[in-house]
């Protein structure tokens, strides 16, 4: 299906925009760059409305949001701008005003972390922790940055007493770590935005062996829903002043806590047990141990 512009979506709902709405709007589409790095408060000011009109415009368009709408604006100039213009335009947006730079990354980032909210429900948290400790073991996937999310997980899975392997590699190294997989396996793919072939590949695979997937993306959810046990989506932002992780982070820490929560008494033992690992381990640590001999 054929995503709608956002040219398209305003001819489609203009009558149902306010007068405040309309003067939105046309910021938006007098001004993309800028409102590529703006935040809803920022854009507020500028068309002399309020934060609140803006995310409404949003909403009225048919987005999910402000973050959303601001996404597809961004795709849209992703082939036409250099990455290094962008990054150009993000310093010249906060200037050389350290205030002003930590206000507009942390608007942003609670911009972000309040629009996963509303997306997540209590019930795609449960589906996700149903799936992970129904698991005999869980593999987690992801590419570039989203490799960082995959390895967090499983690296506190393992300390939360579940197996779990991070199998982020690509083309032939990921065929490999696929063998491992079989039917009672749960797997984990952060797959922000695009399709890759490592993921549809995957994806497959699982649906042959029959192992569970929970899936945590930005956008490809309304394209993968049918094909994952539980999904959880987390927002990214196209203006890039803020990490590609933060949400799918935030995320994963929300479903790690309730897997916790699933079985104390193992968490407390795996932690005791890693916690006396890492005594062992600590400089000087055996040389203390012969002096106690």
């Amino acid at each position: 299906m054929d995503e709608i512009s956002f040219a398209e979506r305003v001819d489609n709902h203009r009558d149902a925009l306010s007068p405040a709405e309309l003067r939105v709007v046309e910021y938006l589409r007098e001004h993309a760059h800028d409102a590529l790095f703006a935040t809803a408060e920022q854009l507020g000011r500028l068309t002399e409305t309020s934060d609140a009109t803006v995310v409404r415009t949003a909403r009225t368009l048919g987005y999910n949001g402000l973050p959303e709408l601001k996404q597809q604006v961004g795709r849209s100039l992703v082939d036409e701008v250099r990455p290094s213009v962008r990054l150009r335009r993000r310093i010249e947006h906060t200037g050389d005003d350290h205030d002003s730079t930590l206000r507009y990354v942390f608007a942003e980032a609670v911009e972000r972390l309040q629009e996963t909210l509303r997306l997540v429900s209590g019930e795609d948290v449960a589906a996700a922790v149903e799936r992970l400790t129904a698991a005999a073991e869980t593999f987690a996937f992801g590419v570039g940055v989203s490799a960082l999310s995959a390895r967090y997980l499983t690296k506190r899975l393992n300390r939360l007493g579940l197996r779990a392997h991070d199998i982020s590699g690509s083309g032939f190294l990921l065929a490999d770590e696929l063998l491992a997989i079989t039917g009672d396996a749960c797997i984990v793919l952060y797959a922000p935005g695009r399709m890759l072939t490592e993921c549809e590949v995957l994806l497959g695979h699982a649906e042959t062996v029959g192992a569970s997937v929970v899936l945590v993306t930005d956008s490809l959810e309304t394209r993968l829903r049918e094909r994952v046990g539980a999904c959880l989506q987390a927002v990214h932002a196209p203006s890039g002043s803020t990490g590609e992780c933060l949400a799918a982070m935030t995320v994963t820490d929300a479903v790690l806590l309730a897997v916790a929560g699933r079985d104390e008494a193992r968490a407390e033992q795996t932690s005791e047990l890693l916690t006396g690992l890492r005594e062992q381990l600590a400089p000087g640590a055996r040389d203390t141990k012969r002096k106690q001999r």
